[in-house]
């Protein structure tokens, strides 16, 4: 999490809080208002609902939200509020506030939030507020990083590319800062921020004291790889070693992840069957009224260690879909797709039976999507890596399905492989959470589904 979604966090607390006080000035007056502080449990309700349901609807997740978008998304969150608190209340009285200051508390907050969110984007495009970044190169590798630089203008600006003549020039020349006094020099001039190693070959060129000067004056030093993974939430898989998995932070899959992991699968997948239990004989009927075949639809997946299990999802192509075409992905409006089908894949529907593989263990509700086993072979050969995303279970969710559309291609796979293995490499349960309400949030707003 960054500052920019700490701060927004951090003022929509200030702001529940705010708006929670005018709102009792608005109903009871001045000299009743004071009253309030002595319901620290409220006050406390109230403000983390608030910052649930931002957070549920993905307030915090994107800089270049429109205000359009930006209104729907918190009249989904203000109404989301409203059940919960209506919940709460039911389950904890003490917490209750009457139905005047709390209808009162929203609308000042999200009037509030909405100016908030507004100005705090708008600041973030100045350039003085954003960390300046120094790249060390000038190949194709420094000009990706320099690009990338210009697509997070909110959080960085670029200084330049420090030239060390030991590749060709394939950036802009009247960016590349003088290089008479050294690396550190120019850091010190550019008032850099942060060094941005992007040499394609290190070996005999490398500024070694010059970065440790960089390094112990308060000056961050990372490499490419690790500054696309900090800037993108994925992987620069075409710039990666196996030193470099070998070397990194991360990949910390230790029994007391594993367990917890599963406790928490186990629980959510008990809560979500139950929950939905209402929904699957309608769901059914359904689809044996929409079109013949077999309700469910079991396909050979690819999981763990490599090892094929069945997967199960609710029936939402033809029975003969791939009857002439073998295995094949799914396409943008593709015509093997039932009505209903479609239907089901938008809201996710289809995916509930997934839950039973969860209970089984061969799948987890959050982790790299399984595929199936006639795509792994081909992609096995095509990608660098591709097999390490086997190395945990496969997941109802993942964090390629939060961040990326659907995919149908090679290229598709590829992209969605540097997220799986950011997934693997920063695994947490709290990590698996935050996807879980970002899941939500895709299927409230239907994103991404074919």
């Amino acid at each position: 999490m960054n500052r920019f979604q700490l701060t927004l966090i951090a003022g929509d607390l200030v702001l529940a809080l705010s708006a929670l006080y005018a709102a009792f000035i608005l109903r009871f007056g001045e000299t009743l208002a004071p009253a309030m502080h002595r319901q620290p449990e409220q006050m406390l309700a109230f403000a983390l609902a608030m910052l649930f349901s931002s957070f549920f609807v993905e307030m915090y997740n994107r800089l270049d939200m429109t205000l359009k978008t930006l209104l729907m998304r918190i009249t989904f969150s203000l109404v989301l509020s409203f059940f919960l608190l209506s919940a709460l209340y039911y389950l904890l009285p003490s917490t209750m506030y009457g139905r005047g200051v709390l209808f009162l508390a929203m609308f000042v907050f999200g009037g509030l939030q909405i100016v908030w969110h507004m100005f705090l984007r708008r600041m973030h495009m100045f350039p003085g507020l954003a960390k300046r970044v120094l790249i060390v190169g000038t190949g194709p590798l420094a000009r990706q990083m320099g690009l990338l630089v210009d697509t997070r203008r909110q959080q960085y600006v670029l200084s330049g590319y420090y030239d060390l003549e030991c590749e060709p020039v394939d950036v802009p020349r009247q960016k590349i800062v003088p290089n008479g006094h050294g690396l550190f020099a120019a850091v010190k001039q550019q008032r850099a921020q942060k060094v941005v190693v992007s040499l394609s070959q290190r070996r005999g060129v490398f500024p070694l004291q010059e970065m440790l000067s960089c390094k112990v004056s308060g000056v961050e030093v990372v490499d490419a790889p690790t500054f696309y993974e900090q800037v993108t939430g994925k992987l620069l898989l075409e710039n990666i070693t196996p030193s470099w998995f070998i070397f990194s932070s991360g990949f910390r899959f230790n029994s007391l992840i594993r367990v917890a992991k599963r406790m928490l699968d186990v629980f959510a997948a008990s809560l979500g069957l139950l929950l939905t239990l209402p929904l699957l004989p309608v769901v059914a009927l359904l689809i044996k009224l929409d079109s013949p075949g077999p309700v469910f639809f079991r396909q050979t997946r690819v999981g763990q260690g490599d090892k094929e299990f069945t997967l199960i999802k609710f029936r939402s192509m033809r029975q003969d879909a791939e009857s002439r075409t073998g295995a094949v992905w799914a396409e943008q409006d593709d015509p093997r797709i039932t009505r209903l089908g479609r239907f089901l894949r938008k809201t996710r529907i289809d995916e509930i039976p997934q839950l039973f593989n969860v209970l089984q263990g061969d799948m987890s509700l959050v982790g790299p999507r399984p595929e199936r086993p006639e795509f792994v072979a081909k992609l096995k050969e095509l990608i660098p890596y591709y097999s390490e995303r086997h190395y945990v279970k496969p997941g109802v969710t993942g964090w390629a399905q939060v961040c990326y559309p659907y995919g149908a291609s090679v290229e598709d796979a590829i992209e969605k492989l540097r997220y799986d293995l950011y997934y693997v490499k920063n695994m947490s349960i709290l990590f698996d959470i935050r996807i879980m309400l970002r899941t939500i949030g895709v299927i409230l707003f239907r994103e991404g589904s074919r």
